[in-house]
């Protein structure tokens, strides 16, 4: 299932600062590439690697607002579960 949201205009800033950034982990980085090209792009979903690695970023208390800002926006756009 196919959920209609896109990255906002904050978020998808916010991502390409951690690209740019060379600190960034790549947990990080994956997270962020995908809240980037989703920003205008409302059929494209996070794939379960980068959903992880979002997960991941979120739960680190050394990520910066923006690490976490990118990895939130990937992580919300991830498809339904099936139950």
């Amino acid at each position: 299932m196919t959920k209609k949201e896109v990255t906002s205009k904050q978020a998808a800033t916010a991502a390409s600062k951690v690209l740019r950034s060379q600190t960034a982990s790549k947990s990080a980085k994956s997270a962020a590439g995908s809240a980037l090209s989703q920003a205008k792009a409302p059929n494209k979903v996070t794939r379960t690697q980068a959903g992880t690695a979002a997960s991941v970023t979120l739960r680190s208390q050394s990520s910066s607002k923006a690490v976490k800002s990118s990895a939130g926006s990937a992580l919300t756009q991830r498809p339904t579960r099936k139950k």
